[in-house]
């Protein structure tokens, strides 16, 4: 049978690059997304380019009361999941006002968790599948510059790394892949000056997280530059750390 990939928050540049690997190796690809009627195009891309099955699906990742409505919805449980559901903001304003705050603590974390809480409790029951969250390198240490964004998902990369105990210690045959990209050339960080070395394109975020999957991964860095950056910068004494502006 034909395997099946579910994007949730597929109107993102990561989201489409995604769903174009996977579409490339002959899934079934189902989008998911707020205004998903806006995804027509791109499902029209996806079925000339790659003759894949493609199928749109309306979800609020903030909406917690509909998730499981739109899981029992789905035409078939899938396979692979992929969420790059996130809100970044601007740290002024996420600093001062309450309901931003709120907002990019609720995109990055609360809403994809209970999607995918819902969606592993699914999977369990099958008996197998795999989960991708679109995590960041900037929830592996609080920076002043984005630190209500980054403590969002430094919350949703715990989550994930507890969700991926919890179904291999139990043998579920479920697994979850956490995915560190770093920065990306997107519309989320457009206007940034970001350095050419450390930036990654969204078509290759897309293939790292497909190998991910083949590969059965457990974490990655897309650009594995990232993995000594963090490395380093998480072991800057807190005294010094205080005093820094990176």
């Amino acid at each position: 049978m034909t395997q099946s990939v579910l994007i949730i928050g597929a109107r993102s540049d990561i989201g489409i690059a995604a769903a174009r690997a996977f579409a490339a190796k002959g899934y079934a690809v189902q989008l998911a997304a707020r205004n998903a009627p806006a995804l027509a195009d791109d499902r029209k891309d996806l079925i000339a380019r790659y003759g894949a099955q493609v199928s749109l699906h309306e979800v609020d990742a903030l909406d917690l009361s509909s998730h499981e409505a739109f899981v029992a919805g789905l035409p078939v449980l899938p396979d692979v999941v992929v969420c790059t559901v996130g809100f970044m903001g601007e740290q002024k304003q996420n600093e001062t006002s309450l309901a931003e705050m709120a907002r990019v603590m609720r995109s990055n974390f609360e809403g994809p968790a209970s999607l995918f809480t819902v969606l592993a409790n699914k999977m369990v029951a099958r008996g197998s599948g795999t989960l991708v969250g679109i995590s960041s390198v900037a929830g592996e240490r609080g920076r002043a510059a984005n630190y209500v964004y980054g403590s969002a998902k430094a919350g949703f990369t715990a989550f994930l790394s507890g969700l991926r105990n919890r179904l291999a210690k139990d043998k579920t045959g479920v697994h979850v892949v956490t995915v560190l990209p770093g920065f990306v050339r997107t519309a989320m960080t457009q206007g940034l000056d970001l350095p050419a070395k450390l930036t990654a394109e969204p078509a290759e975020v897309g293939n790292a997280i497909f190998k991910a999957v083949e590969k059965g991964k457990d974490v990655i860095y897309v650009r594995p530059v990232w993995q000594g950056i963090m490395l380093a910068i998480r072991n800057i004494p807190e005294f010094q750390f205080k005093k820094m502006s990176i």
